[in-house]
């Protein structure tokens, strides 16, 4: 199979021009120019043919100019930023091939011959050796026959660099940064082979165009030195996450990349657990030694105000994971930290559990991998049937960062299935088995999965780190066999991979990817989706321009608001796009000042001197009515599940707000081999609810919902917990009263002490006439409703004074503190007025607010002459 090019890609073009303009005025005779190579006092010169730039500086910043007014970028910079161009393209829209087609036009236009292409990585340097070879043809076509040589540096033969320097034909170099970057690199060294010479001088004697493929990995000095120390004529940068844009000649940014359909749009199938909180979960997230102490960073399952949350804590041995979990019954025996391995990263606890870094005990892990991969399946086969008709190969890509999980070998040797291959032959039999899919793949399971996986010296898989010799050898392999993957007749469909090996993958036809990783990926969301952001193509090796076939499905082990919050702030930090609304200016923050001379004023103290004072409150209530309320709360409550895993799939939207996703599909699955220790659950609920265990039980029994602790032990407490507080603290607001605490009072200087910073928005309150307020400039606000309160105050003759209550102001109830929003004085009245809440009239109040106003109408019932007025949306409500 053959690949083909597109060469009236306009969105290429322009990146073209935007490069080749740099040089206009550049005569193309004054492009090349001879050179001689002499060592002092020998006979022998090398002679070579290298690039001539005729241009002034000043006439480069000119071009430079007009290129950025016709690519709508803006820019500070007065002079140039020395000889360094940046063009900003997103992962997937062909960046190799446009500085590719770009050396040939250089070459066209201006006669320049030398160029050196300088990259950070093994990977990316297969992609582009790969890509020389698959364009080759297709611009020898467009560039008629002009005469070109690549080659990849290679140490063991730095007599080619001779060739480079001396070929009068276009000539293109490949280089790691690592391979020239010290000085005790061969290419930086004498070489008696080159008649003394260093290696490099070939290439410094050129003046090459030094293309730089994803500059930020090389902003270190040293790195930036070993660049400079090639002579370049200039730097051409190439990346989609710029660290610096230097001289920014052309964007082509994700959000815009998206919207125009230049890559593939984007679905996230979030598959998560869901109240899977019965067993004793325990992850190692990493174990840190200093001279003096090692510790490890675990998470554990913690009882908490809010039910029972996932958290992590740093221990040492000698810990005790039962009371770090606040008393999770779960942990009461054997949880205790026994030993830190900081050599091999691994923890022991005293009842024999051992775990390495990233492992998990608890928790269904093994049951949320497994669902992912059923998604996966799913997901592929759906899409196999519907582009087999268009000719269209489907690819499933999944990573993962342990190869043992995929492929394992016995006792003699020999290769045996891990648990990942286990399962996906598992599922991918049951899915395949079903009716729509039963004749779609005519070939045997073990030809339609493999790995690619780095090998020791005896051929079998290892873990690595993506950049060692081994790994050198796969990213040969996987980009070797790119065009036969795409073929409709090479059975491989479901790939799995090294996580470390990810940048090698850009092929068009992944349309899902699946991280199945034991450890917390650490790998940018970016990172993640641009390996199959690419469009694909159908078996001819055309490109797909059809949106409903260009979808790529990312199966996900997060829930998508968190994946797309990643994503959100990864492209606002990476490429400075910014979502209207989500990015806030420090600078546009304003103090909050407060009217000099407030302190003093009658109409202030008038309000202050009778509510500044502190309370306490008492309530009272019958255990047999609060049993047959709370047996009721809980009858009610909500249905009590069984763990499960949920899939939830949305299609992602780039909005000016931010990244917005649609939803296309959920599912469940439920788990029903699983079994559970029973806790000590009145205990956990007296723990929550002050109860005795008696009233406890009276009311569980009542409420004829005990059977349920069965289906979900945690689930069911945690329901039960706010369903008997519900009732609860009905009954002790019902009886609650208030008293003042002695002469404890709310201190003037409180005013003073938290003065306040905001953002300027819609809802802030611009004051105009500071004599009826305490405010000297904003009142920060948080609604129209409150803005157009606010406005009503100052404007009404009939209002004398009124005023916010600081955030600090708060009364105590027994369902926390409560903090009313406004204090106001009519004229000719010596009755204060006190607003709950200012609400639309469409807003309903939550139970829990309701309670708050109540005690707030119990407390300001200690104070003569105070009104209490509960939620109101307008002014004309405190009269009527």
């Amino acid at each position: 199979m053959k690949l083909h090019f597109d060469s009236n890609q306009e969105y290429q073009i322009e990146a073209i021009r935007a490069v080749t303009d740099i040089f206009e005025g550049q005569p193309l005779s004054g492009g090349d120019f001879e050179f001689s190579l002499t060592e002092t006092g020998a006979m022998l010169s090398e002679n070579g043919v290298g690039n001539r730039l005729t241009l002034t500086d000043e006439q480069i910043w000119e071009n430079v100019g007009r290129i950025q007014e016709r690519n709508d970028i803006k820019s500070e910079n007065t002079e140039l930023q020395g000889m360094h161009f940046s063009v900003e393209m997103e992962t997937g829209t062909g960046k190799t091939y446009v500085y590719l087609r770009t050396i040939y036009e250089l070459s066209k236009l201006y006669g320049f011959k030398k160029f050196v292409i300088v990259v950070p990585s093994i990977a990316i340097r297969e992609g582009v050796l790969k890509n020389l070879q698959i364009t080759n043809e297709h611009f020898q076509t467009l560039y008629d026959k002009v005469q070109i040589n690549f080659d990849v540096y290679d140490s063991k033969k730095v007599s080619n660099l001779r060739g480079f320097a001396a070929g009068n034909a276009i000539q293109i170099l490949v280089i790691n940064i690592d391979a020239f970057a010290k000085d005790e690199n061969i290419i930086n060294k004498p070489n008696d082979k080159l008649t003394g010479k260093r290696p490099i001088e070939f290439l410094q004697s050129s003046n090459p165009i030094v293309i730089v493929d994803e500059p930020q990995n090389m902003e270190t000095d040293i790195r930036k030195k070993a660049i400079e120390n090639l002579n370049p004529l200039c730097t051409l940068r190439y990346s989609a996450t710029h660290t610096n844009l230097y001289n920014l000649v052309y964007s082509l940014n994700p959000v815009k990349a998206y919207d125009l359909g230049f890559v593939k749009q984007i679905e996230v199938d979030s598959v998560v657990s869901e109240n899977a909180m019965n067993e004793a979960f325990v992850q190692l997230e990493r174990v840190s030694a200093t001279k003096t102490r090692i510790t490890a960073r675990i998470k554990i399952d913690c009882n908490t105000n809010k039910g029972v949350l996932k958290k992590s804590v740093t221990v040492k041995a000698g810990d005790d994971i039962f009371k770090l979990s606040n008393q999770r019954e779960i942990y009461k025996d054997g949880f205790i930290i026994d030993e830190i391995d900081a050599g091999n990263g691994a923890i022991t606890l005293t009842n024999g559990l051992m775990l390495s870094v990233g492992e998990t005990q608890g928790g269904m892990n093994d049951e949320v991998m497994k669902f992912m991969i059923r998604r996966t399946v799913e997901e592929h086969l759906k899409k196999e049937r519907g582009y087999k008709s268009k000719g269209i190969k489907v690819l499933s890509l999944f990573f993962i960062d342990r190869v043992k999980n995929y492929r394992e070998y016995d006792t003699n040797g020999n290769p045996v299935k891990g648990k990942f291959a286990g399962w996906f032959e598992e599922i991918f039999q049951q899915e395949v088995a079903k009716p729509a899919f039963n004749d779609l793949l005519p070939y045997t399971i073990d030809m339609l999965h493999n790995g690619y996986f780095s090998q020791d010296s005896k051929g079998r898989v290892k873990d690595t780190g993506g950049e060692s010799q081994a790994d050198d050898d796969t990213y040969k392999l996987i980009m070797q066999d790119k065009e036969k993957l795409l073929d409709p007749d090479t059975p491989l469909r479901f790939i799995f991979s090294h996580s470390a090996l990810r940048e090698g993958w850009d092929n068009p036809n992944v349309f899902q990817i699946c991280t199945l990783n034991e450890t917390k990926s650490e790998l940018k969301k970016r990172q993640e989706i641009g390996r199959g952001l690419r469009l694909s193509v159908n078996q001819n090796g055309q490109r797909i321009f059809d949106r409903n076939v260009n979808k790529l499905t990312v199966v996900a082990n997060e829930r998508y608001e968190d994946f797309a919050r990643a994503l959100q702030n990864e492209i606002q930090e990476d490429c400075g796009v910014d979502f209207t609304g989500r990015v806030k200016n420090r600078g546009d923050r304003q103090k909050v000042t407060l009217r000099k001379g407030f302190e003093a004023d009658p109409k202030f103290l008038q309000i202050w001197e009778k509510i500044r004072f502190h309370t306490r409150y008492r309530v009272e209530y019958k255990t047999d009515e609060l049993i047959i309320r709370a047996a009721k709360a809980v009858m009610n409550m909500a249905e009590t599940r069984k763990p499960t895993v949920k899939s939830t799939k949305k299609r992602v939207f780039f909005t000016k707000e931010g990244i917005d996703g649609q939803l296309v599909s959920d599912s469940l699955d439920d788990y029903d081999e699983i079994g559970f220790e029973i806790p000590d659950m009145l205990a956990y609920i007296q723990s929550k609810t002050e109860l005795t265990r008696h009233t406890i039980l009276e009311i569980l029994k009542k409420s004829a919902r005990l059977n349920e602790l069965l289906l979900n032990p945690q689930l069911f407490m945690d329901n039960a917990v706010t369903a008997i507080k519900s009732a609860l603290y009905e009954l002790m607001v019902d009886g609650i009263k208030y008293e003042k605490i002695g002469d404890k009072i709310y201190e003037m200087k409180l005013f003073e002490d938290n003065e306040l910073e905001i953002y300027l928005d819609q809802f802030t309150f611009a004051v105009n006439n500071r004599d009826k307020t305490i405010y000297e400039n904003f009142i920060p606000l948080e609604s129209s409703v409150e803005n157009q309160f606010a406005r009503d105050c100052e404007s009404s003759e009939n209002i004398e004074f009124y005023f916010k209550l600081p955030f600090w102001f708060r009364i105590k109830t027994p369902i926390g503190t409560y903090n009313p929003d406004w204090a106001i004085v009519f004229k000719g009245e010596k009755k204060i007025y006190f607003v709950a809440e200012t609400k639309g009239k469409a807003q309903e109040l939550r139970p829990s607010e309701q309670m708050k106003i109540t005690c707030g109408e119990a407390h300001f019932a200690q104070f003569e002459d105070v009104s209490f007025k509960g939620p109101i949306s307008s002014v004309s409500e405190l009269t009527a």
